[in-house]
């Protein structure tokens, strides 16, 4: 499923499940609080905090598709084409960064 055919599945499923849109500052507010769930993940999995034996069963995958979900949510509301943002974004990456992360002595 590409980026477009996302949004559209998510605003058919808001259309047939949901009452409506959430208003733009309601999403922005669930973003930051999926995106915090993705970090207790990352932090705790990944980084130098321990895991709560209740955090064990935390599926990163379904967290990150929470996000998604709320960022397809708000390009919907607001008018945001994101397959047509995202290729403009993937394209300017690629000239501007083309050579910088090779030559990032960090990176080596």
């Amino acid at each position: 499923m590409n980026i477009q055919n996302a949004q559209e599945a998510v605003d058919e499923w808001i259309k047939a499940h949901g009452v409506r849109y959430f208003n733009e500052l309601t999403n922005m507010a669930q973003l930051t609080e999926e995106v915090g769930e993705v970090a207790r993940i990352i932090a705790r999995r990944y980084g130098e905090q321990s895991e709560k034996e209740s955090d064990k069963t935390k599926d990163l995958g379904e967290e990150l598709a929470d996000v998604m979900f709320v960022v397809l949510c708000l390009a919907n509301q607001t008018g945001v084409d994101l397959q047509d943002a995202f290729d403009k974004k993937l394209e300017l990456k690629t000239k501007r960064d083309h050579d910088r992360h090779q030559n990032n002595e960090k990176l080596k």
